[in-house]
């Protein structure tokens, strides 16, 4: 199962920037295509007052600063240049962890929809919209949202294809603020296919690719769940990739480039379960060659090594 797509992730949570300029992102596009990667997604165009990109409508209403660089006009040039697939991801307003209701991500990001593909639609590498907004669980609002804001991209691009990469609410699934690396009421596997059931009913049509966060869940875990991932994305109607992380979510400090052992596992048992492709959070950081972890780089040599087995 080889890695095809990576996100970008310029808007972070919990990571240290690296601070690349274009020649830095140049660079890692050249790696990432190295190795087979035809797909990148931008993780979010912004979160909270932070943007990848200026937009007129954000800085205004939500008072967003202005960036320093369009990135988003970058990874489009050069996602063009090196023949790859550009999917757009959403902003997060932030509003939805504040308050658990993801209703207030509906209003955020209808014009940012509309103002994004009127700027950036006629670049031949824009393939795709990655609906940013992460749950685990049935969540207020949340099918709604997916639906409604899916619809909206395909509408205005034409039919461009929708992703959304939902995490599973396994043992693993603490924050990156806890000290705690694990939790005790980790949802059952007949639970996840009730509530996932569900979800993928209300938003068929809306979206079409699911990517399940592979590292919530125990590696002795992945072939049922993955199964079951499958089957319920078939039943649906939905593309099933993996977002094979790699980074290591049970190391005591988060977060570092994972042992390849271990990616090697969450892929193998991807391909198992007869998955449509495999994309990772996140190339730059825990597989490239220039990334700030020089773990990073063996990894990259690791997974080279791993691909020529095939």
């Amino acid at each position: 199962m080889k890695i095809t797509g990576t996100f970008l992730d310029e808007i972070s949570h919990d990571i240290p920037h690296q601070n690349w300029g274009r020649a830095e992102w140049r660079k890692d596009f050249e790696h990432m295509k190295a190795i087979g990667i035809d797909t990148v997604i931008l993780i979010r165009s912004g979160y909270r007052k932070f943007l990848t990109y200026p937009s007129r409508y954000l800085i205004k209403e939500f008072g967003a600063y202005e960036p320093p660089v369009d990135l988003v006009k970058m990874y489009l040039e050069l996602a063009d240049e090196m023949d790859m697939q550009f999917y757009f991801g959403l902003y997060d307003s932030g509003k939805y962890w504040d308050t658990g209701d993801m209703y207030h991500e509906i209003d955020s990001n209808r014009f940012v929809i509309d103002e994004v593909w009127k700027t950036y639609g006629h670049h031949k590498s824009f393939k795709g919209w990655y609906l940013s907004m992460e749950i685990s669980r049935k969540t207020k609002g949340a099918a709604t949202a997916f639906r409604t804001l899916g619809l909206q991209c395909k509408e205005v691009s034409n039919g461009l294809p929708t992703l959304i990469s939902p995490w599973i609410d396994g043992k693993k699934a603490v924050m990156a603020a806890s000290a705690g690396l694990t939790k005790a009421d980790a949802v059952s596997l007949q639970e996840h296919e009730k509530e996932w059931s569900e979800i993928f009913d209300g938003i068929r049509g809306a979206v079409d690719a699911v990517a399940f966060q592979d590292g919530h869940i125990d590696y002795h875990e992945l072939e049922d769940f993955f199964r079951v991932n499958k089957m319920m994305a078939d039943r649906y109607g939905l593309q099933c990739w993996t977002n094979a992380e790699s980074f290591d979510r049970d190391m005591p400090i988060k977060f570092f480039p994972i042992k390849f052992e271990k990616l090697r596992l969450k892929l193998e048992a991807a391909r198992k379960a007869g998955y449509d492709k495999a994309i990772t959070f996140e190339f730059s950081h825990f597989m490239s060659p220039q990334s700030a972890y020089l773990q990073a780089g063996h990894l990259y040599n690791r997974y080279k090594e791993y691909m020529h087995t095939f």
